[in-house]
């Protein structure tokens, strides 16, 4: 992969933050929201002040004990979630971050298993904290909450204490050396407590991925980025880092309703986001522009816009001034992970003047093994493979479809106290992700879909429910769908393809508002049947189940196919 930015070669996170403590000490790091009933107030933290914190909260760590310890951490994208981690981090503690959505038993089983010595915790989670507290399951010995709340000591005492322990000359925190290759975060996979595992990263792992992403991703230090990707995610954590690494100010979303008016209220110019938020953007996009009857201009004004980029006249954010002022005015730069994004919804977003770019990784790649950059798109393909990775697709078929493995310095250290798991995805340095992919003749890298996923029919036919799933969305009424082999009653032994649609109530509401269920599932049926014109026979649609109820999904926003599968069959 050519370099087209600079990018300093760090050996762990403590260096990458000291060197933007150092480069960027006073940019804004962090803008934090008070809210005191209609008041709205905003705080702004340096990188100066963002390393103070986390120099004051360490030493007040180590005062209590933790060094060398394990420190989990449960609670929304906020501030105090990110110093917890980085804290942890630039102390040699280690990380735990766990889903904030997890049940009650899920969380302690993963508070146990994860041998966590303290939990940080969100005030909004106090009565789950107290519940699992209560019942004495876990190694845990001290419960700290973000904010006061009664009973438990809180972070801003613990960062008061530390900052008169750190001005008394106590040097022990800040002085601290760091094994760059030692277990250094513990992240759960996405799954149930049975099945999900326990991914062993050490800091350079997550660093030297951030060294190869800043070669290759535009993130400027005058950006804003609304950091709504779970935090608790590698995608992330990663991101967060990235974008401290570039020098870039952070702001914390107020959920996912407000992302609108929070995209206006920060100024944000760029975000990581998941395929589902970004279709949901564009959609939206493309309602508002049939409501307003133009349609039919903006696709000419794409036409012009797209000729004249051949010669290198870029007029598309004059063009489109109104459309992007809608999603505040000021994005600039999209990066999509996580799940494949509609090629459809990543050109038509560029066409607008904001560069959308996809990559592609996992937990276990810490996480970024593809992406696409502003030089380097290819609509559909999740771009090139990163600089200090070896790249490997294995037991291809007659198309050039096979397992992608990749090899080099941010796959994990293994899965934590599950040998056999490790050995079955690392061989001989190389780890096998379980993702079918190929490449085309430029060195692009095109994701087929989950090994474990794909639907063989009797035949012998391989349908890979993605790309399916990708054409089925487009259909204005469908919020989100899965696809899925449905067992023949009188041929167990072959699949009939089906799929399950969430319809649009927003869609419903505008436009069929007059239409009982059974003609809104007659209105999709009839798109499928399109959709089946230009598909070969056996990747026909057979069978369609309408809901209005929400698809079982990861916190990342992936659809569960088990826990999904079990529900439609039941």
């Amino acid at each position: 992969m050519e370099r087209y930015f600079e990018s300093v070669n760090c050996e762990n996170i403590k260096e990458i933050i000291y060197h933007s403590a150092e480069v960027y000490a006073n940019n804004i790091a962090f803008v934090i929201k008070h809210k005191n009933g209609n008041e709205v107030t905003y705080e702004n933290k340096t990188y100066t002040e963002f390393l103070y914190d986390i120099n004051c909260l360490g030493t007040k760590f180590y005062d209590i004990g933790l060094e060398n310890k394990r420190v989990a951490i449960v609670g929304r994208n906020r501030y105090e979630w990110a110093l917890t981690h980085f804290t942890n981090l630039l102390g040699g503690i280690v990380s735990i971050p766990l889903d904030k959505e997890l049940q009650i038993d899920e969380l302690e089983s993963c508070l146990e298993r994860s041998k966590a010595d303290v939990v940080v915790f969100d005030e909004k989670y106090v009565e789950m904290i107290s519940e699992i507290k209560s019942r004495n399951n876990t190694n845990l010995s001290e419960y700290i909450c973000m904010s006061k709340e009664e009973g438990y000591i809180s972070l801003p005492e613990l960062l008061e204490q530390g900052k008169k322990i750190l001005e008394d000359g106590n040097k022990k925190y800040v002085d601290a050396k760091i094994d760059s290759y030692k277990m250094s975060v513990l992240l759960f996979t996405s799954g149930t407590t049975a099945k999900s595992k326990a991914v062993m990263l050490s800091q350079n792992n997550i660093a030297s991925n951030i060294y190869a992403m800043l070669f290759v991703e535009k993130l400027l230090p005058t950006d804003t980025n609304l950091a709504f990707l779970p935090l608790h995610h590698i995608f992330g954590s990663t991101g967060m880092l990235a974008m401290i690494a570039s020098g870039l100010k952070t702001a914390f979303p107020d959920g996912l309703r407000y992302i609108a008016q929070n995209l206006k209220e920060y100024k944000v110019s760029v975000f990581f986001g998941v395929p589902l938020l970004i279709e949901a953007i564009y959609k939206k996009i493309e309602q508002g522009i049939e409501k307003q009857g133009k349609t039919k201009i903006v696709n000419i004004a794409k036409k012009i816009s797209n000729f004249l980029l051949k010669f290198h006249i870029d007029i598309r954010r004059k063009l489109f001034k109104s459309i992007l002022d809608e999603l505040g005015g000021n994005m600039r730069f999209i990066i999509s992970g996580g799940a494949p994004l509609d090629k459809r919804v990543a050109q038509g977003i560029n066409e607008l003047g904001i560069d959308l770019v996809q990559g592609y990784g996992l937990t276990e790649t810490s996480p970024v093994i593809a992406s696409e950059n502003d030089r380097k798109v290819r609509y559909g393909s999740i771009g090139i493979p990163m600089e200090n990775l070896e790249i490997d697709i294995v037991d291809k078929n007659e198309e050039g479809v096979g397992e992608l493995r990749v090899k080099g310095p941010s796959v994990m250290l293994g899965y934590y106290e599950n040998e056999e798991e490790t050995k079955r995805v690392l061989k001989d340095g190389w780890f096998y992700t379980g993702d079918l992919a190929y490449m085309d003749k430029d060195g692009y890298l095109f994701i087929a879909g989950r090994k474990k996923d794909v639907i063989v029919l009797k035949n012998g036919k391989k349908v890979f429910p993605d790309e399916l799933e990708t054409l089925i969305n487009r259909i204005d009424l469908v919020a989100e769908n899965i696809v899925y082999g449905m067992p023949i009653e009188n041929d167990p032994n072959d699949l009939k393809l089906s799929v399950k649609v969430v319809y649009d109530k927003e869609v419903v509401k505008e436009k069929y508002q007059d239409k009982t269920i059974e003609e809104i599932k007659q209105i999709i049926w009839e798109e499928i049947k399109k959709i089946n014109k230009a598909l070969p026979p056996y990747k026909y649609i057979k069978n369609l189940i309408v809901t209005d109820e929400e698809l079982i999904k990861t916190t990342t926003k992936k659809v569960k196919r088990n826990e999904e599968l079990k529900r439609i069959l039941a």
